[in-house]
């Protein structure tokens, strides 16, 4: 067995859930906890789950982006709308970068993801695809590998850390 290989943070089930394009809302906080929040415009994750991809809008992200700069603090909610199940991915190291062309098919797939999602519930996928309506050279990546790892789906687990997390219980 590899010494340095970590138990994975997240279920198959969640990083399947992830995968096929969920609602994501990013958070930080500034150097003085102040928090910071914004909806992702896509979300990638590897098959192990090791590793993340947020993709934010540049324009709307300001605060949010400086703040993940500032302290490499992350944390990621990824929410199925239909039946709300929840998983909330948290990080103390990040890497930003600008959005490039060979991200465009991912984003994509996440916006037309997004407007199947949101259909489920009534909403009319033309309302996701104009919220989700980006321009490449507006939005930045921000990758990291979870540490943290918590159910958020409504109910009695709600906040409790996931079996393999090394978060405090």
């Amino acid at each position: 067995m590899n010494p340095t290989a970590r138990t994975p943070l997240l279920s198959p089930e969640h990083i399947a859930m992830v995968d096929k394009g969920v609602s994501a809302i990013v958070s930080s906080c500034d150097v003085q906890l102040r928090p910071s929040i914004m909806r992702a415009m896509g979300s990638s994750i590897t098959p192990d789950g090791g590793s993340v991809t947020v993709y934010l809008s540049r324009r709307q992200s300001r605060q949010l982006l400086l703040d993940v700069a500032a302290t490499g603090r992350i944390a990621v909610v990824f929410s199925e709308p239909l039946s709300h199940q929840t998983v909330q991915v948290k990080a103390t190291q990040t890497r930003i970068r600008p959005a490039q062309a060979s991200d465009e098919p991912l984003l994509q797939r996440y916006r037309t993801a997004m407007a199947h999602e949101v259909a489920k519930v009534g909403i009319d996928a033309r309302f996701a695809h104009a919220m989700f309506d980006w321009q490449l050279d507006d939005l930045v990546a921000i990758s990291f590998e979870p540490q943290e790892a918590y159910d958020q789906t409504p109910g009695p687990r709600a906040g409790a850390a996931l079996p393999a997390s090394g978060a405090a219980p």
